[in-house]
């Protein structure tokens, strides 16, 4: 009754009100509100991003909307992008492109003479060690293996493992080398990958649908620090989740504990921690994050696809860490890539699962496809078992052994070269790092002008960013007599140089990346960095 009196009220104050307004104010009125209403709903309750980096983009977007402001960055746009053709095309001169397929079919000789001489383009010299990561070991009698044991397995698909038991034999084995590797229980498991992006994904997508399905949580977020690799910033765009990223400590570039206990809520499906970190080799830890696992019920991955072939050998190398893997309670899963420290050829990683539980959340089945029902382990359906095989072969040709043996050599090398820079006056050492990397950054100079003197020299560095900084991945090229230490010395020289005109203005790529931090709008550097991408795919020779 009173409820009923109280909307009467209501209803005679509205009309007293409108009255003398005209009818199509007041339809337009309600228009707009409920849009608006409807608008600000859909901001406030994105899945991706937070309110503020929305409210950022959504700025952003308006003044770049401006036709002056517009007109400007389209200017500078078409130069940037000018500048990138023209950068990764200069290797093409007098070269014939083929933008149709030929007419006739070459011979076996002129395809395989055409092809072999392209292998030669471009000015890094690789095979001396003169680059950072990317190629992990230069072997001639493992290089063979590969070759032949890939001619034999070409044709193979795993898709099938009836008609190609062997390949299904072959990745079953790799698999459980790695479980032992990681000191898995008797329920560990895993799948094997193209590569580690493929395997963080997998692993956020296991969790993502453990956590709908079993924890009933619509919305799960991912924690990780802001260190961890770029593949979990893709698979939360992929799978629209939340990726909640913790800081590290700016002296230890670990990340911080406070921070991401503080950051744990109802919709966390998973925490992350690097063994060791991507940017400047530093192990997370470990034990205080499956801690934390364990104390809220949530699913610890350890991202160990950068040094995993290294740091499960460290400690028969003579190398103890601080624990990392499944002997740690809490650590629910591990990747790790088979194609960097494990030598094998590009195209191979492992996700690893500490039960089959979480990994029956990562497969892909389809039961009611008119083609039948349709099952896949991984993203990919048909995939090249001789990836699979040269992956086995690797494990196999080299042993644990071998393994043990190389893992000390690179790391003898890395704590040399960290020595010595350390010792350096205007560069300082990023953290401690354990394994693979040795990242450095200054106070004195613009780090990203060491970077490009030394490409100069003939090597090639990573250039990170916030902090300003670089890193080089240490492999087993870096091993071989007197490279270290000519890297040691290039950069004692060029640091010297540096240091008498330190405020020197910054050209070149150092000026570009130093730039690009300095932007609010990410979405430019974005856009710049597709421009790149776009070029790969656009090959001109330099005399058309």
């Amino acid at each position: 009754m009173e409820l009923t009196l109280g909307l009467d009220k209501l209803n005679l104050v509205i009309e007293a009100k409108c009255k003398d307004v005209a009818p199509w104010k007041i339809i337009g009125v309600t228009a707009i509100t409920t849009y608006s209403v409807f608008w600000l709903q859909d901001f406030l309750s994105d899945e991706e991003f937070g309110v503020t980096e929305r409210a950022k983009r959504f700025a952003f977007s308006w003044i770049r909307a401006i036709p002056l402001v517009k007109r400007k960055v389209d200017e500078e746009s078409s130069k940037i992008r000018k500048s990138i053709e023209e950068d990764m095309n200069k290797s093409m001169v007098g070269l014939e492109i083929y933008n149709q397929l030929p007419k006739e079919g070459r011979s076996v000789e002129e395809v395989f003479s055409e092809a072999n001489s392209y292998f030669n383009l471009g000015g890094c010299e690789w095979k001396s060690g003169c680059m950072s990561g990317a190629v992990y070991n230069f072997n001639v009698d493992a290089n063979k293996l590969f070759t032949d044991v890939y001619g034999l397995s070409a044709l193979t698909n795993p898709l099938h493992p009836d008609v190609f038991p062997g390949i299904r034999k072959m990745e079953a084995e790799v698999i459980e080398m790695c479980v032992d590797m990681f000191h898995g229980g008797p329920d560990a498991c895993g799948a094997m990958s193209s590569g580690g992006t493929e395997s963080i994904l997998l692993a956020v997508k296991a969790y993502r649908d453990y956590a709908r399905q079993v924890k009933g949580i619509k919305h799960p977020e991912i924690i990780c620090p802001t260190s961890a690799h770029a593949a979990f910033v893709k698979a939360s765009q992929i799978f629209r989740m939340r990726l909640v990223l913790v800081p590290v400590d700016p002296k230890t570039y670990k990340v911080d504990m406070k921070a991401m206990e503080k950051a744990i809520n109802r919709k966390t499906c998973m925490l992350v921690g690097s063994a060791p970190g991507f940017p400047h080799g530093v192990m997370d830890p470990i034990v205080d994050i499956a801690a934390l696992g364990k104390k809220y019920k949530i699913p610890v991955h350890v991202d160990a696809c950068l040094g995993g072939f290294v740091i499960a050998f460290m400690e028969e190398a003579g190398y103890p860490l601080p624990p990392f893997d499944f002997r740690v309670d809490g650590v629910t899963s591990i990747s790790v890539d088979s194609h960097k420290y494990g030598f094998a050829p590009k195209g191979s990683s492992i996700i690893l699962y500490s039960e089959a539980l979480y990994r029956q959340y990562q497969f892909f089945v389809a039961t009611e496809w008119s083609g039948g029902i349709y099952a896949s382990p991984t993203f990919a359906g048909s995939r090249s078992g001789a990836l699979v095989a040269t992956c086995w072969a690797a494990m196999m040709y080299y042993g644990r052994n071998g393994y043990v043996e190389t893992t000390k050599k690179m790391v003898e090398t890395q704590r040399y070269i960290e020595k010595e820079l350390r010792g350096m006056e205007g560069i300082q050492i990023c953290g401690k790092p354990e394994a693979c990397v040795v990242a450095v950054e200054s106070e004195e100079f613009d780090i990203y002008r060491l970077s490009d003197a030394m490409a100069k020299k003939g090597w090639s560095l990573n250039a990170l960013q916030f902090p300003s900084s670089i890193h080089l991945c240490v492999t087993y090229l870096h091993t071989a007599e007197g490279v270290a230490e000519r890297f040691v010395d290039d950069v004692r020289e060029i640091v010297a140089e540096i240091r008498l005109n330190p405020k020197a203005v910054t050209a070149g790529s150092a000026a570009i990346y130093g730039m690009s931090q300095s932007i609010p709008d990410r979405s430019m550097v974005g856009e710049i960095a597709s421009m790149f991408l776009e070029t790969i795919y656009t090959v001109k020779s330099k005399s058309q």
